[in-house]
């Protein structure tokens, strides 16, 4: 039984991101950990030897990184890889598409309540969000309609209120299945 969840992160915005979500797909009982990383060349670098020295039993690990505009293909490989290298063959590699805003253009109503916005929550709705994984740059649609949008304050704000049955972002779902597979409350 899953006692850790330990989270490797190219940054900080993405851990705001879970510490605020996490409670939604979890059980109370497990310890989420947070490994952050100063970007992703710095995760790629370091994950090795981090993950293979983490002692605690009962730990599940997970690597979130963006995707940006790399191939998510290759990506994936690479993380698995090093985390084979490090002895855990089993821990779960996901890729924000193109970045972790992805996941909150997904769910507009998140957004809205969050900013306390009510007019932007039917957004989701519009053919251009329908899809949010292939927008280019999430983060730039978000500060279109909510000036002076900040990533961390953002993934602060908008986690809570994000809805694992209602996201448009297949890149969130797949993170979520995960979360679930691994500690589901």
């Amino acid at each position: 039984m899953t006692e850790h969840l330990v989270f490797f992160v190219e940054g900080q915005s993405e851990r705001d991101f879970l510490e605020g979500f996490l409670p939604k797909v979890i059980q109370p009982h497990v310890t989420a950990h947070f490994q952050v990383f100063k970007g992703k060349q710095d995760l790629e670098k370091q994950l090795v030897r981090r993950m293979k020295y983490w002692l605690l039993p009962n730990t599940e690990f997970v690597v979130l990184r963006d995707q940006d505009s790399g191939d998510c293909v290759a990506i994936k490989d690479k993380l698995r890889e090093l985390c084979l290298e490090a002895g855990r063959p089993n821990a779960v590699v996901r890729i924000a598409c193109r970045e972790l805003e992805t996941f909150f253009v997904g769910d507009w109503s998140a957004i809205a309540t969050a900013f306390d916005r009510p007019g932007v929550a039917g957004f989701g709705k519009k053919a251009k969000y329908r899809n949010p994984d292939l927008l280019g740059s999430p983060s730039a649609e978000i500060k279109r309609h909510i000036p002076g949008f900040q990533k961390r304050e953002g993934a602060r704000r908008i986690a809570p209120h994000l809805d694992p049955t209602k996201n448009q972002s297949h890149s969130f779902k797949v993170l979520v299945q995960a979360l679930q597979r691994i500690a589901a409350p």
